[in-house]
């Protein structure tokens, strides 16, 4: 299939409300909740993509000038393993779960308790820049699986990938999956309708406006936005790795990727060092320079190529890498620019490129003060230092995920969650949360008509009497005093001497030594 693209046009705003209406429509006929109506969907989205990867390859390039590596492994491969994954374990997610106990008291069990898994309906799915293709098609997979009509928007900063996403999905159900091109009137018209979800992936900005706009209505709603996430390196951190393998973070994509780091908070006697390793490792990717390497991808268009430089010009430190840049282009060269204040440009802005700072602390203690300051809930942290060191900085921070010495490496799998918390988002898909996502999870219960007797307690007139002994069944008692102190009754030393031993004939004897001078003691000291 030659990779041929069709020119940018936006969806019609009179057209909108009919696309939204006629996705509702399609849930409405019940067919979506069909297993095998969704495994053919995806079947049919699986082959789309490989059909049209030279177009998403091509689209890449142009958009981004993302290198065919790249767009292969984080985009193209990503969603094709999203699709393989989800149909292998799609019906076991759907199939009810039998709810037992300790959740269903034993008084309850004939009531055949258990959680249902539904479609919540028609979403809508608004994707990023940054990932085009990746980023707006991996929650399609979890909504298809789930039994979800959807109406999908992508970025409209990246055209050429928004008309190949179109070509993708008009191979599925034209009335389940349509597809919105356009910018912030299209966006606007259509948080206009009414849906059943809205995931939404971008800027903290726009996050706070499709909230707004969707508690009016009551919608639920995903957010993976970005955040200012910090680094953390010790004395005890192997250098040259850390170099390496942040500075990787920061060329990918250019490093407008969300999950990248926005700076370094490193100990002050190591920051010589530590800028010596990330510029040697710079002359490993870069034996040429950046501009020249075909790995690079650019900035996606001239705002924010200015939005980056702006950083770079008002920040009062000192570039220790890099520092190249092109309008022409939209290049900006992976930079590492060493800093003295939290308040300085680099510090207080999400860069969303391949940028970065470094601030020298003089203790872990300080850096995790600096970063609960400067954003107390990111989307992901790094640390290099010792085992104590990370579980510190652990124990200290909340992200929405993280990576011990490395760059983000907890969310390069596809099958694990991933999400964000407080400032960086809510919610989380991939793998199973995917599926989870875009279910309602119903508890449904089933009272069979012989059990009339055995719930005669609740109809009026009422008998206390009556409810004392089915307290007396179903509620249990406290092991603590007042005070908050566990008290250690019969049950739990008799519990205790059973595990005793083991199963063994020898853990016999030991239950039986125990039992026989407890009896002993109690015998001569209080009977005697």
């Amino acid at each position: 299939m030659a990779a041929d693209i069709p020119a940018f046009e936006a969806t019609a705003l009179e057209a909108i409300p009919q696309i939204a209406s006629t996705a509702r429509g399609a849930f409405r006929t019940h067919r979506t909740k069909n297993m095998q109506w969704r495994q053919v969907q995806l079947r049919k989205l699986y082959w789309a993509i490989e059909d049209y990867t030279p177009q998403i390859l091509a689209a890449l390039k142009q958009d981004l000038r993302k290198s065919d590596f790249e767009a292969t492994l984080m985009e193209i491969d990503w969603l094709k393993k999203d699709c393989l994954f989800m149909l292998d374990n799609m019906e076991r997610y759907a199939k009810d779960e039998k709810l037992r106990a300790p959740e269903v008291p034993w008084t309850f069990s004939f009531m055949n308790f258990r959680t249902r898994k539904e479609p919540m309906g028609t979403v809508l799915i608004i994707g990023p820049y940054n990932f085009p293709v990746q980023l707006l098609l991996a929650p399609f997979v979890g909504a298809i699986a789930a039994g979800c009509t959807a109406v999908l928007k992508p970025s409209e900063l990246t055209p050429a990938s928004a008309m190949v996403v179109n070509l993708i999905i008009s191979r599925l159900d034209p009335t389940a999956f349509q597809v919105v091109n356009g910018g912030i009137a299209e966006t606007n018209a259509l948080m206009e309708e009414k849906w059943d979800k809205i995931f939404f992936t971008g800027s903290t900005t726009v996050g706070t406006i499709i909230t707004k706009k969707a508690a009016e209505t009551l919608t639920p709603v995903v957010l993976e936005l970005g955040g200012r996430n910090p680094a953390f390196i010790t004395k005890n951190a192997n250098l040259a790795l850390a170099a390496r393998r942040l500075l990787w973070g920061k060329t990918v994509n250019s490093g407008q990727v969300c999950l990248s780091q926005n700076y370094v908070l490193i100990d002050k006697d190591i920051v010589q060092p530590f800028i010596e390793a990330l510029n040697k490792a710079y002359k490993g990717m870069f034996p040429n320079g950046a501009k020249a390497s075909p790995d690079l991808a650019r900035i996606v268009n001239q705002r924010h190529f200015h939005r980056i430089k702006k950083m770079l010009d008002e920040t009062d430190g000192k570039i220790v890498m890099g520092g190249g840049m092109d309008e022409s282009e939209n290049f900006i060269e992976p930079t590492a620019v060493l800093v003295s204040s939290v308040k300085d440009s680099m510090m207080q802005e999400e860069s969303f490129g391949p940028i970065f700072s470094i601030y020298p602390v003089n203790s872990l203690d300080e850096a995790l003060n600096v970063a609960n300051l400067v954003h107390r809930t990111p989307l992901s942290l790094f640390s290099f230092g010792s085992k104590a060191e990370n579980q510190r900085v652990l124990n200290e921070m909340t992200s929405g995920g993280a990576t011990l010495n490395d760059a983000f490496s907890h969310a390069s799998i596809n099958t694990v969650p991933f999400g964000g918390v407080g400032d960086s988002g809510w919610g989380a898909y991939h793998g199973k949360a995917s599926f989870d996502c875009f279910s309602h999870f119903r508890t449904i219960s089933e009272t069979p008509a012989w059990a009339e007797k055995l719930m005669a307690v609740r109809y009026m007139p009422f008998d206390m009497g009556k409810l004392r002994i089915m307290s007396k069944l179903t509620v249990k008692k406290p092991n603590f005093d007042r005070s908050g102190k566990v008290v250690k009754g019969v049950g739990y030393w008799a519990s205790l001497v059973c595990g005793l031993g083991g199963k063994s004939a020898k853990g016999a004897f030991v239950r039986w030594a125990v039992v026989f001078l407890a009896h002993y003691i109690y015998t001569n000291r209080y009977q005697n």
